[in-house]
């Protein structure tokens, strides 16, 4: 029954936001080197900067900082100057910033070709849909669990607009456990590799190299995190 209302709420977040992450956008160049987000699974602006991530088709090495995280949290005050977020770290550039506004537009002008789609450019509106949309899942991606941190960080395959996806990137979030992100929404030039990889074209898809353990279905991973990290 929890299991079903998840999916179903999940589905509603996906919905509230028109499905925004779920198809790649015309991609501009290529980073080098992976860039760095902070941010946490329930914050609407963070979720603005995921889709933005996923239209572009950006891997990202995420930190997360959920509510009373003792780990990035006071990372990102010391080196950022202030507890806000979501918190961009491009190694490319050596350009670091907060405001999500200004994260998408540096996204789109740096690896893009068009300016933000509506959805992500449509100022209060777009903040206003983003927190509404969030609702659905009450708190869920919010606060932190006690955990034990991984030696290695885990890789998650993913999309933004995927509510399977979703609910693991809650569980990842709320016992802060750090992951690199591998955005393979539709028509991600990504896709190809990644199902020779795991087999089959799904997500989410969770590697842990600190186990060996290869996982689909976001019911098993969701169980699989709290089994050998939560506290």
């Amino acid at each position: 029954m929890f299991r079903a209302l998840d999916v179903f709420t999940s589905t509603i977040t996906t919905l509230g936001r028109l499905g925004t992450g779920h198809q790649v956008a015309k991609l501009g160049p290529r980073p080098e080197r992976v860039l760095e987000l902070y941010e946490f699974e329930a914050c609407p602006f963070c979720r603005k900067v995921r889709e933005a991530l996923s239209l572009l088709d950006l891997d990202a090495r995420v930190r997360p900082c959920p509510k009373n995280g003792p780990t990035y949290r006071p990372w990102v005050a010391e080196r950022g100057g202030k507890m806000q977020f979501p918190y961009l770290v491009d190694p490319n550039t050596d350009r670091s910033m907060y405001e999500s506004d200004d994260i998408v537009a540096y996204l789109f002008e740096q690896y893009g070709v068009e300016p933000p789609p509506l959805a992500l450019r449509a100022g209060p509106i777009t903040d206003v849909s983003a927190a509404l949309s969030g609702l659905a899942r009450f708190a869920a991606g919010g606060y932190y669990r006690r955990a034990r941190a991984p030696e290695r960080p885990l890789e998650l395959y993913s999309f933004e607009a995927s509510p399977f996806s979703r609910l693991v990137r809650e569980t990842l979030c709320e016992l802060e456990i750090p992951y690199d992100l591998r955005n393979v929404a539709r028509g991600s030039p990504k896709r190809e590799a990644f199902q020779k990889r795991s087999g089959k074209m799904q997500v989410p898809w969770l590697s842990d190299p600190n186990t060996g353990t290869e996982l689909f279905e976001s019911a098993d991973i969701v169980a699989y995190l709290n089994d050998t990290y939560a506290l």
